[in-house]
């Protein structure tokens, strides 16, 4: 789950510049995704997730992990890229339920990467999925994902990436 974890973190030290949505409205008159989202945000946490993803294959193949899952670059770029779709979508939810930017949405904050990147994975690459998703390596999603979550955002908010510590 390393490249899905990544770009959250990337796009938020990355941030700024031009909106993803340009600043438009959808037709509820709210933003489509907010000033948060932007396109240098996007790329800049989908290359550090594809990035680290091509050091998790290089780590897998020189020492020989072959407990954990088995990267590609299509599996690597696949969970990066959907982890900030989900993202995205959570954002484009947010707005339509009128939560600003940076309001807490339990649940939705925490499992909005890993919906996003399995879902984009199931699209495209599904026979990865099956190969290499086990129960335990579920569980592991499960619990450990909020759990990472949390922590990151206090660290981004204490070096001041985050405007809030959720």
């Amino acid at each position: 789950m390393i490249p899905a974890y990544v770009p959250n973190s990337a796009a938020a030290v990355f941030g700024g510049g031009t909106p993803i949505d340009f600043g438009r409205t959808f037709s509820d008159g709210r933003r489509i995704f907010g000033d948060g989202k932007t396109y240098r945000g996007f790329f800049g946490g989908v290359l550090c997730g594809v990035l680290l993803g091509l050091v998790e294959i290089w780590a897998w193949s020189s020492f020989d992990l072959t407990a954990l899952p088995h990267q590609t670059f299509l599996s690597v770029t696949l969970l990066a890229t959907g982890a900030l779709l989900g993202d995205l979508v959570k954002s484009f939810l947010k707005r339509r339920l009128g939560k600003g930017r940076g309001e807490s949405w339990f649940l939705a904050d925490q499992y909005d990467l890993v919906i996003g990147s399995f879902l984009l994975i199931l699209l495209v690459n599904p026979q990865w999925l099956f190969e290499n998703m086990t129960l335990p390596i579920a569980v592991w999603i499960v619990v450990m994902t909020p759990l990472l979550h949390r922590v990151v955002n206090i660290i981004g908010y204490y070096i001041g990436v985050k405007e809030v510590p959720w």
